[in-house]
């Protein structure tokens, strides 16, 4: 069975919107989700790529705690937000996860 290439990896309006709404005003967030959005996101599947939509809607204080692990992701964030924040910086900018 063919892989069917995710819908947005082409789309560079849709990137540029997308790392828009990646930009939430906490640093660790940023990295975090900025990293996702340029090393990972366009090779991820489509239903990967809509959870991240979907988690970017999350509210800051919210997201921040899902990503620092105070906070258990719903079932439908809780993979994605394991590859966001076991994904090795390529840039030597990894926030502090503690």
């Amino acid at each position: 069975m063919a892989t069917v290439p995710p819908s947005s990896a082409g789309d560079s309006h849709e990137l540029g919107k997308l790392r828009w709404r990646c930009r939430r005003g906490m640093k660790e967030l940023d990295v975090l989700l900025a990293r996702y959005l340029e090393e990972l996101f366009c090779g991820a599947s489509n239903a990967e790529q809509a959870a991240f939509r979907q988690l970017l809607g999350t509210e800051d204080t919210v997201l921040y705690g899902y990503c620092l692990g105070s906070v258990r992701p719903p079932p439908q964030f809780r993979a994605l937000i394991e590859r966001i924040t076991s994904h090795p910086s390529t840039d030597g900018n990894s926030p502090d996860r503690r």
